[in-house]
C-alpha cells in the first residue's frame, strides 16, 4: 500500500511537510490564545519551531502514504470567552484554513517565480500546493479527532454527544478507511480538482 518515495523526492517533499504541519497547528493555538485559552502558550506550542509540533508517526505517513497529522495543541474550551462552540470551530477552522492559504501563496509565488530556472523551485511550490491541500482536506474529515469533526459540532444545533463517543472509534474508523482505498478516493475526487485550481492559479 505505502509507496516509499525516492530520497530526492522526500527532500523536495519536506519544506512542504515542515511548514503546513507547523503552520497548521500554530493557527490552532493562535486562534485559541485571542479568544481566551492561553494553554497553548503554557505548553510552548505557540510557536512556529517545527520541533513543538511534528508528531513522527503522522510526518513519516505524509511521504509514505500522501496524509498525516502533527501534535494535537492542547485547548481548554471553558477558558474560551464567550460562546464555547463557535469558539472551538473558529479553532478548529484555523488549521485547515491555514493549510489552504499556505497553497493559495505557494500558487502565486509559483506563478511569479516559476520562470526563472531557479533550481527546485516549481517542485518545492508544486509539493507546497499539494501537501498543503492534502493536510486540508485530511483534516475536514469529521471524524474526531480530526479538526472536521469539531467543526461539524459547532455547526449542527443541539450537543452532538454522539460525535463525542465516536471519538472512542475515531483511530479505528481512519484506519479502516486507509486500508480500504476510501481515503485515495477521497483525495481522487476532492484533492485533486482543488489541487489543480491552485496550480490553473499559477499558469501550471
Amino acid at each position: 500500500m505505502f509507496n516509499l518515495p525516492s530520497l530526492h523526492s522526500m527532500a523536495l517533499m519536506l519544506p512542504a511537510i515542515i511548514l503546513g504541519l507547523t503552520f497548521h497547528e500554530y493557527a490552532h493555538g493562535l486562534v485559541a490564545d485571542r479568544l481566551g485559552d492561553h494553554t497553548a502558550r503554557y505548553h510552548g506550542r505557540l510557536t512556529i519551531n517545527p520541533l513543538a509540533h511534528v508528531d513522527p508517526i503522522g510526518f513519516l505517513l505524509l511521504f509514505l502514504a500522501g496524509f498525516g497529522w502533527a501534535k494535537p495543541v492542547p485547548v481548554n474550551p471553558y477558558n474560551l470567552k464567550g460562546d464555547i462552540r463557535q469558539g472551538m470551530l473558529l479553532i478548529s477552522l484555523a488549521g485547515p484554513a491555514t493549510n489552504l492559504l499556505l497553497a493559495f501563496l505557494s500558487a502565486l509565488l509559483l506563478g511569479a517565480f516559476g520562470n526563472l530556472g531557479l533550481p527546485y523551485f516549481v517542485q518545492i511550490m508544486y509539493y507546497m500546493i499539494l501537501i498543503n491541500v492534502v493536510l486540508a482536506v485530511f483534516n475536514l474529515l469529521p471524524i474526531p479527532p480530526l479538526d472536521g469533526s469539531k467543526i461539524l459540532a459547532g455547526i449542527l444545533p443541539g450537543e452532538q454527544k454522539w460525535l463525542y463517543h465516536l471519538e472512542t472509534y475515531g483511530i479505528i474508523i481512519l484506519i479502516i478507511l486507509i486500508f480500504t482505498g476510501a481515503i485515495q478516493v477521497l483525495f481522487r475526487f476532492v484533492v485533486s480538482p482543488i489541487a489543480n485550481f491552485f496550480f490553473a492559479l499559477a499558469g501550471y
